[in-house]
C-alpha cells in the first residue's frame, strides 16, 4: 500500500476521492431535482413572454425564485483542486439573479463546457471586422435628437474558454468652434475602447442571451459610459468642457436603472441593427439610441436609417398578421433553449387612431395555445397599450417596446419586458423580446422571425 504520509500514492488519493465523489452525486441528485423544477417555472414564464408583441406581461416573483446549492471543492495536498459541482476553469457567478442561465453556469457539469465554448467562439465571429454606420438618438417619443457616424472595428485573441473579443470604437467629431478653414481638413475621430468580452464577463455582467444560428443576441451593461462618450464626442468634440448637462445635448443619466444592448443581424445582407434602452433611476424611458451598421470593405458607403420609407407614417409596415415560430433561452453563455411556439399576431387600428392586437402562441411542447388581446391608442409616434406597455415607433421599419413605468412593475413584483422589432424587408421581421424578473434581472430572450401574410 506504501507510506500513507506520501500524498501522490494512488491508493491514498483514491480512498479520499471517492467520498467525495459519493458526497458529488448527492449534491447532483439534489441539483437535478431543483434544476427541473426550474425549468418548469422558466417554462411557464417564457410561454407568457412568447406572446409578447408589444406587450409586457406580469408573471409572480414566486415563479422565478433560484435554488442555490453552494459548489463543494475539496484540496488534496499536491493533487489538482476537485471541484464536484462546476468546472475548474470557469467561476461561478455569486449573483443574486432569479432563475436563468447563472443557474446553468454555476451548477453546471464539464460535460456542458463545450456548448459554452462554441457558442463563445460564434458570438466572437459573429462580431468580427469593421462596422461601419451611424448611431441615432432619439428621445423617448421617438424625435430624432442626433445622427453620429461611427466606425467599431473588432478582433479577438485567446483561444478555447480563454478566447476574448476586444472592441474599439471610433466617433466622428464634428469641426470645432475654433476651426480655422484650410488648416487640417480631415475629420477627427475619437477613439473609444470597449470592455473586452470573454467568457466570465458575459454570464457575470453582461447576462448575454445567444442565438447563434439565428445571429441575436442580448446584452445588459452596468453603466451608459460608452454611450455618453459617443455622444459627447460625436455632437460636442473637441469643444466638450466636461459639464454635466450641456447645452443641447440630452445624456443617459449617471445611474441609469437599465441599459440594455438588443442585436439584430439582417438575414440578407451583412447588416446589423443594435439598439439601446436607457431607463433613467425611476424606470422611465430616457432615450433610445441606434446603432445602424454594415460590414465594410475599403470602398463600400455606410447604410443610413433616412434612406428607408415610411418615416412620416411609422405604424403603416406593423400593420396586418404576422405568422412565424418563437425560441427562447435563458441568459448566459450556455443558453439553453427552453421553449418554442408557433405564433399569429394581427394589428388593427380604426379611424380614430385606436389599435386592436391579438396574439395567438401555440407552444410546440404540448400544443396549447393561448391568446391575449390587448387595446392601444396611437399618438405620433407612440403608442400606449392598456396594459402600461408603450411603444415607439421609429423610422427604417423598427419600434422599440417598453413598460411605461418599471418601478410601478417592480413595486407590484411583477415581471417586465424590453421589446426590440426590425423589419428586414417589407413582409418579414425579427423581434427581440428581453424578459427581466421582479428585481430587474435578465431572466431569458425570446427571438421571433415572422411573415406577413
Amino acid at each position: 500500500m506504501g507510506d500513507l504520509n506520501d500524498w501522490t500514492n494512488p491508493y491514498l488519493a483514491q480512498q479520499l476521492i471517492d467520498p467525495v465523489k459519493c458526497l458529488s452525486n448527492e449534491i447532483r441528485n439534489l441539483y437535478t431535482a431543483a434544476q427541473r423544477l426550474s425549468t418548469t417555472t422558466m417554462s411557464m414564464a417564457t410561454s407568457m413572454a412568447s406572446t409578447s408583441c408589444f406587450i409586457s406581461l406580469p408573471l409572480p416573483p414566486k415563479l422565478l425564485r433560484r435554488f442555490k446549492i453552494p459548489p463543494i471543492h475539496t484540496k488534496l495536498p499536491q493533487l489538482c483542486s476537485i471541484s464536484t459541482i462546476h468546472s475548474p476553469r470557469t467561476p461561478a457567478a455569486r449573483s443574486t439573479a432569479p432563475v436563468d442561465a447563472t443557474v446553468a453556469e454555476e451548477y453546471t457539469t464539464t460535460e456542458e463546457e463545450p456548448i459554452s465554448v462554441s457558442n463563445l467562439h460564434r458570438f466572437v465571429q459573429l462580431n468580427l471586422g469593421e462596422w461601419t454606420g451611424f448611431c441615432y438618438q432619439f428621445d423617448a417619443n421617438g424625435n430624432l435628437q442626433h445622427k453620429i457616424s461611427t466606425r467599431l472595428v473588432a478582433g479577438s485573441y485567446g483561444e478555447d474558454e480563454l478566447m476574448s473579443l476586444i472592441q474599439t470604437l471610433y466617433i466622428k467629431q464634428p469641426p470645432s468652434s475654433t476651426f480655422i478653414s484650410g488648416y487640417d481638413d480631415e475629420p477627427e475621430w475619437a477613439e473609444y475602447k470597449i470592455k473586452e468580452s470573454n467568457m466570465f464577463t458575459m454570464d457575470k455582467y453582461q447576462q448575454i442571451c445567444f442565438f447563434p444560428t439565428e445571429r441575436a443576441f442580448a446584452l445588459r451593461y452596468q453603466t451608459a459610459g460608452m454611450l455618453e462618450t459617443v455622444l459627447r464626442q460625436g455632437v460636442l468634440g473637441e469643444d466638450d468642457t466636461g459639464e454635466e448637462s450641456p447645452r443641447n445635448l440630452k445624456l443617459p443619466s449617471r445611474r441609469p436603472s437599465i441599459v440594455c444592448e438588443n442585436c439584430l443581424y439582417s438575414l440578407g445582407k451583412d447588416r446589423r441593427s443594435r439598439v439601446f434602452h436607457v431607463m433613467d433611476p425611476k424606470g422611465i424611458l430616457e432615450m433610445l439610441l441606434v446603432f445602424f451598421e454594415e460590414r465594410a470593405s475599403e470602398v463600400q458607403i455606410a447604410v443610413s436609417l433616412e434612406n428607408f420609407e415610411h418615416d412620416k407614417n411609422r405604424i403603416l409596415p406593423f400593420l396586418g398578421q404576422w405568422r412565424g415560430h418563437s425560441i427562447t433561452k435563458r441568459s448566459g453563455i450556455y443558453g439553453a433553449t427552453i421553449d418554442e411556439h408557433d405564433t399569429v399576431a394581427t394589428l388593427e387600428m380604426d379611424e380614430k387612431g385606436q389599435l386592436l392586437q391579438v396574439i395567438s402562441s401555440t407552444n410546440k411542447a404540448d400544443s396549447t395555445t393561448t391568446n391575449v388581446p390587448w387595446t392601444g391608442m396611437l399618438s405620433q409616434n407612440v403608442i400606449i397599450f392598456d396594459k402600461g406597455f408603450q411603444v415607439t415607433l421609429l423610422p427604417g421599419g423598427i419600434y422599440i417596446g417598453c413598460p411605461s413605468d418599471i418601478a410601478k412593475s417592480v413595486a407590484e413584483s411583477k415581471s417586465f419586458h424590453l421589446e426590440f422589432c426590425w423589419l428586414d424587408s417589407s413582409v418579414r421581421r425579427q423581434r427581440l423580446v428581453r424578459t427581466f424578473d421582479a428585481e430587474g434581472y435578465a431572466v431569458s430572450s425570446t427571438y421571433f422571425l415572422e411573415t406577413k401574410i
